[in-house]
């Protein structure tokens, strides 16, 4: 029986912060996958090469983690004063499905480079040598993403000194600003940065224990545990973590019970439908550790320590939206994240994570009883990989 020959998409393989993923220009998709809805899910699994039992992604272009799993589409901006749509989706290893919930600030960070160099900005707007300001419509949670993009000689810089733990190279700093990070969400307390109005929350999960927790919606939605009572001291790295099945499943029915009472789901059973958010994270105070890498982080040198589960595991580093969360939070006094960090108002923290440090920035703020942050800053780096057309089987289709 005759087989349909492979279909060639123009796309491009980036990394951006500690994540990598595979872009593309919507125009660039076959008409059918130009639209939500299974035929764009069952493309994009396939070039990721979802579902593996294998768990390698052997056929795909997926790394096999939560971090090197992920396609992103750009398309002209759809809202006023804007450059792009941007939207993510993150695609499991052993499920069938994308999950649209959330956003990757990791990669955000290639959205403004990938933008310029494939035609989205007008070239009268991109200047021989400095910064080019690029406006992301984040299209998943609809907000805002602020893009500063070095370009030397007209186009976008790629090398440089910045380093960032968790990336084996430096490469050019990109600062990123995302204004009003408070995703909207889809449940009843959608939209306000502290969804059940609380700024520590006892929550009850049966047959696991009762935790103080801090539920925040800032970047993404992240429920906040103190490491321990969990039993850690916030220094683990992954193996700790990813090794231990009792634990990951303990944290994933914390997640679960957590989700409900955020408002985003009604059931803890729809939670493994939605497993890119919330976001469950544990954090402590100061203590000194060696990273994944090596490297020595010093308690003084930190405010905080901090590790996040990402779609399942324990992330090598720390997601860029949760960076925005642990900023958010740590700027209001009276969460578990502020009082790790120390107590007090705090604009800008550094927090470790397995792979080393990283600085945050939050502007908080309080009126009529309600906290809000009008943006988070952090700087992140980005290069192309690869460039050219993913093929995929065309009975995909």
């Amino acid at each position: 029986m005759p087989h349909p020959p492979q279909i060639r998409i123009p796309a491009t393989y980036m990394r951006g912060g500690t994540s990598k993923g595979v872009f593309f220009r919507l125009q660039d998709l076959p008409a059918v996958a130009q639209v939500p809805g299974k035929a764009r899910d069952a493309l994009l699994l396939r070039v990721i090469g979802s579902p593996d039992p294998y768990g390698k992604h052997t056929d795909g272009m997926g790394g096999a983690t939560s971090s090197t799993s992920k396609v992103v589409i750009i398309a002209p901006a759809s809202q006023p004063d804007h450059d792009v749509d941007y939207l993510y989706g993150q695609v499991p290893l052993n499920d069938s499905f994308i999950d649209w919930s959330g956003n990757c600030g990791n990669l955000s960070s290639a959205v403004g480079p990938f933008a310029i160099s494939n035609g989205f900005i007008d070239p009268a707007r991109v200047p021989r040598d400095g910064i080019c300001t690029v406006r992301i419509w984040q299209a998943n949670i609809g907000k805002t993403i602020i893009a500063h993009v070095p370009v030397s000689d007209g186009q976008v810089q790629e090398t440089g000194d910045f380093e960032l733990d968790g990336v084996t190279f430096p490469a050019a700093e990109i600062q990123l600003e995302f204004l009003d990070p408070a995703d909207e969400g889809d449940g009843e307390g959608g939209g306000a940065m502290f969804p059940t109005g609380n700024l520590v929350d006892e929550l009850q999960v049966p047959g696991v224990g009762t935790f103080r927790t801090t539920m925040i919606n800032a970047g993404v939605p992240t429920i906040f545990v103190d490491a321990t009572a969990l039993g850690y001291d916030g220094t683990e790295l992954q193996g700790a973590i990813n090794e231990d099945k009792a634990a990951l499943a303990k944290l994933e029915a914390i997640r679960a019970h957590g989700a409900v009472r955020m408002g985003l789901i009604d059931d803890v059973a729809q939670a493994a439908a939605r497993p890119l958010t919330p976001k469950i994270a544990f954090v402590a105070p100061p203590k000194d550790y060696v990273s994944s890498s090596g490297k020595p982080v010093h308690a003084a040198d930190i405010d905080l320590l901090a590790r996040a589960i990402s779609m399942g595991k324990l992330h090598h580093a720390m997601m860029g939206t949760a960076s925005v969360a642990i900023a958010s939070a740590a700027a209001v006094p009276g969460t578990l994240v502020n009082a790790a960090a120390g107590g007090g108002t705090r604009e800008v923290i550094v927090f470790g994570h397995p792979s080393g440090t990283l600085r945050v920035g939050a502007e908080a703020k309080q009126a009529e009883g309600q906290w809000t942050v009008a943006k988070a800053i952090m700087s992140r780096s980005a290069r192309v990989l690869m460039e050219g057309a993913v093929r995929v089987p065309g009975d995909v289709l």
